[in-house]
């Protein structure tokens, strides 16, 4: 793992920024990764593309992870200096009516893992499984070489109240998958998809050893409020003490 990441982890409060596996647009991706930047971050996520990867690494030197969901993606992303990939998540292709079962995220573990033998993997377990069946699929994630989970959730959750309580129910799914996961696999767990600076130190309570926040921050209309809500996690994740709050 890269020495600056496993450095967050051991503290158990890592913050990624996401600005989207689809997102392939340069000046949208620059702002998030400068937002990351600024607003102190631990590391950013991007789409596989090498171009973007170029950009990113010439705007920070915060730690690179690029998304896909096709191996091959990988490769050269790495090529162009990505220092670690995801495959996942998921959750931009629901909408579209394309599902990822166990069976096939397995496959695309195994097949990436193949093509990259020492680049850290995170993997993201799909949230449209039972708790059961997500716990099962981690644990062979892990046996399959993958050095880090991530969860997801916050597309299927339907929040019925407004305000604090609304961001509660957003997150439930993910934080769910975060408490079961991170009692059985022994890599870290990182909680993503739907969480706010409410919800993200329940992450850590839950287990998680940070989270991933994309949407919260991407699709913000200014520069100055996306490093505001980047802070506004980092600030929530610092008060929070991992070895006092764990259940």
């Amino acid at each position: 793992m890269h020495p600056q990441l496993q450095q967050v982890f051991d503290q158990g409060r890592v913050l990624k920024v996401i600005s989207g596996l689809n997102n392939f647009d340069p000046k949208r991706v620059a702002a998030t990764v400068k937002a990351a930047e600024r607003g102190g971050a631990s590391f950013v996520d991007i789409a596989a593309a090498p171009d973007l990867v170029k950009l990113a690494k010439s705007l920070t030197n915060l730690p690179i992870c690029v998304s896909a969901v096709e191996p091959q993606q990988f490769v050269i992303a790495t090529e162009a200096g990505a220092d670690l990939i995801e495959i996942g998540n998921f959750d931009s292709f629901y909408a579209q009516g394309r599902r990822f079962e166990a069976e096939e995220v397995l496959a695309l573990t195994k097949e990436t893992r193949s093509l990259l033998p020492k680049i850290t993997l995170s993997v993201t377990v799909p949230h449209i499984l039972p708790l059961d069946q997500q716990v099962q699929l981690a644990e062979e994630l892990v046996q399959a070489g993958a050095d880090m989970i991530q969860t997801e959730g916050g597309t299927s959750s339907q929040p019925r109240s407004a305000g604090t309580l609304g961001l509660i129910e957003k997150a439930a799914p993910t934080l769910a998958a975060a408490y079961e996961i991170s009692r059985v696999v022994t890599v870290p767990v990182l909680c993503a998809s739907g969480l706010s600076n409410v919800t993200a130190p329940m992450a850590i309570a839950a287990g998680a050893k940070g989270v991933g926040v994309g949407s919260a921050i991407n699709q913000l209309d200014n520069e100055v409020a996306m490093v505001a809500a980047v802070r506004s996690l980092v600030e929530a994740l610092a008060a929070v003490s991992p070895n006092r709050v764990r259940v």
